[in-house]
């Protein structure tokens, strides 16, 4: 009896202490974020640093300062966890590069963006997988099937253009910076459809049925998502269109924004689709219709909110991918033989820069041809630009390789703690050393740009914020009757994006905006902005 009473007061003790230990660590880890963005601020006008970059030293350093007071037993505050990242730390991220996206930059250049961010990706994706099969078949480092070499393609062909979009002027370099932005969110988007299509398929017996299956998957998926995603959106801009929550609280309408674009990835994940297209185009969406359907408060709010909230993630992931990067846990079963992890990391590096170099300069060649205007066409040096944001690899593939290689954190096979210390190590070599060079690199190449360290919260496709945003929503916007009319054929093969801009906005105007309201749809009730706008009208004439 005492001895039951004795272990039930030990167990509370013990759970107790845990608890006591989480909350410790949470204070840490929110210290820590604050530090980051301190420092980061600092060092904002340097010639080498960015805030990535400072966030995933702080990380490294902590997670040294740790590993030395634990004996050598951890260097975490948090177990990183695929879950933690997929489902609460991407979704804000993404959604705010859709949200706060310059749509008609991106539009125009959308074909562009596509060969970059889903051709391009499934060329390295090919590459690397490739590559892998062929090396890692000739060294020892344990039993790795089909499905992981091709899993590795997928988990390295997710790039991280952060280091890239922070130095990078828009204004003087749009569609530069158009591209790289937008091939950074539709790269991610095609890695992890890719990586999701090898997981749902047994690949140890393929042949011609099974690789049209998968073909047919990816393509499912990437179209499903991206309906989704549009669908939610317009939904959303129709509720508040027709119910116009702000006449009795903006807070509602502001929190109906936040839930339904959560609630489009949230859905994409129940139908086992691409939750990153569905809640980037949501976000498009929700910018183009919603966002002009709310009160101006609640426009300011959304702009800021989804802003800060990306900003913070971002510096989460990098925190948390600084102290993960020295568990000593996955170390241990690569410390007795040193070399192999560090040729594996060499061998993934040289083949992330190949397939990187094999459809940017190919795809730009083919790009160039179908554009006449040489303010269209990307120059050889924005050429290497875009090769050189695609070299570096951060919070996705480190998420896709705990996801394959690891259970609940942990891994206990050699050749899986493998991976994941050369996924680790390229991680950190490519946005540190190739980050640190990225200022010099674009200085060197675009000397007659304007190359500013980004305002805080502004990054990348991971982390987009308010420049984008301008002081409003950008909306597919030219004055109609400034668009002339193709006189000939030569013409209208010279100037397409101008045509289809045109069509759209004029098939926006007529069915879209009627239904779904967006800018010149607000609606007239009792204290709404437009209303408001109305009565000062007869005053000003």
């Amino acid at each position: 009896m005492v001895a039951s009473q004795l272990a039930a007061v030990l167990s509370k003790l013990q759970t107790l202490y845990s608890d006591h230990a989480s909350v410790v660590s949470m204070n840490l880890f929110v210290a820590l974020l604050c530090a980051s963005i301190v420092i980061g601020h600092l060092l904002e006008e340097n010639r080498w640093m960015n805030e990535s970059i400072t966030a995933l030293a702080i990380g490294l350093c902590t997670g040294v300062v740790i590993l030395l007071t634990s004996g050598g037993k951890s260097s975490r505050l948090l177990v990183f966890s695929e879950d933690l990242f997929f489902i609460y730390l991407l979704p804000p991220i993404i959604f705010n590069a859709g949200f706060s996206v310059k749509k008609k930059q991106f539009f125009r250049n959308f074909i562009t963006i596509m060969l970059f961010g889903a051709v391009g990706t499934l060329i390295s994706w090919s590459i690397i997988s490739f590559g892998v099969i062929k090396f890692f078949k000739e060294m020892d480092i344990g039993s790795l099937e089909i499905g992981d070499f091709l899993a590795i393609g997928a988990i390295f062909a997710a790039t991280d253009s952060v280091c890239t979009l922070q130095v990078l002027n828009q204004d003087e370099t749009p569609l530069l910076y158009s591209l790289v932005f937008g091939e950074g969110v539709v790269n991610d988007a095609t890695s992890v459809v890719l990586f999701n299509a090898i997981q749902s398929f047994d690949l140890t017996n393929t042949n011609h049925r099974i690789a049209l299956e998968f073909i047919g998957s990816f393509l499912y998926l990437f179209l499903a998502s991206t309906l989704l995603g549009v669908a939610v959106g317009l939904v959303s801009a129709y509720i508040i269109k027709t119910l116009y929550f702000g006449r009795h609280s903006t807070d509602r309408e502001f929190a109906l924004m936040m839930l339904m674009a959560y609630l489009s990835y949230i859905m994409a994940e129940l139908f086992y689709l691409s939750g990153i297209l569905t809640v980037f185009f949501c976000g498009i969406v929700m910018s183009h219709y919603t966002w002009h359907n709310v009160t101006e408060s609640s426009r300011i709010t959304s702009k800021h909110a989804f802003a800060t909230l990306s900003f913070v993630c971002e510096t989460f992931i990098f925190l948390h991918v600084g102290m993960d990067a020295l568990d000593i846990e996955t170390w241990k079963f690569v410390n007795d033989r040193p070399g192999t992890s560090i040729i594996v990391s060499s061998v993934l590096l040289a083949l992330v820069m190949a397939g990187r170099a094999a459809f940017v300069f190919p795809l730009s060649f083919l790009s160039n041809l179908a554009h006449k205007s040489a303010n269209e066409k990307i120059s050889f040096r924005q050429q290497i630009i875009i090769w050189w944001a695609g070299l570096m690899r951060g919070a996705v593939s480190m998420a896709l390789a705990y996801n394959q290689f690891t259970r609940a954190g942990h891994t206990q096979l050699r050749c899986n703690a493998i991976m994941i210390t050369s996924t680790i190590t390229v991680v950190l070599f490519s946005t540190v050393v190739f980050g640190l060079m990225t200022k010099p690199l674009i200085r060197f190449l675009l000397p007659n740009s304007k190359v500013t360290s980004a305002p805080s919260g502004s990054s990348s496709p991971k982390s987009i914020t308010v420049p984008f945003l301008g002081s409003t929503q950008d909306s597919f916007e030219d004055s109609p009757k400034g668009v002339q009319q193709p006189s000939s054929i030569r013409a209208l093969l010279t100037t397409p994006t101008h045509t289809v801009h045109y069509y759209w906005r004029k098939f926006d105007n007529a069915f879209m905006r009627p239904v779904f309201g967006g800018r010149g749809f607000v609606p007239f009730v009792p204290g709404s902005p437009a209303e408001r706008s109305e009565h000062k009208l007869p005053q000003l004439q």
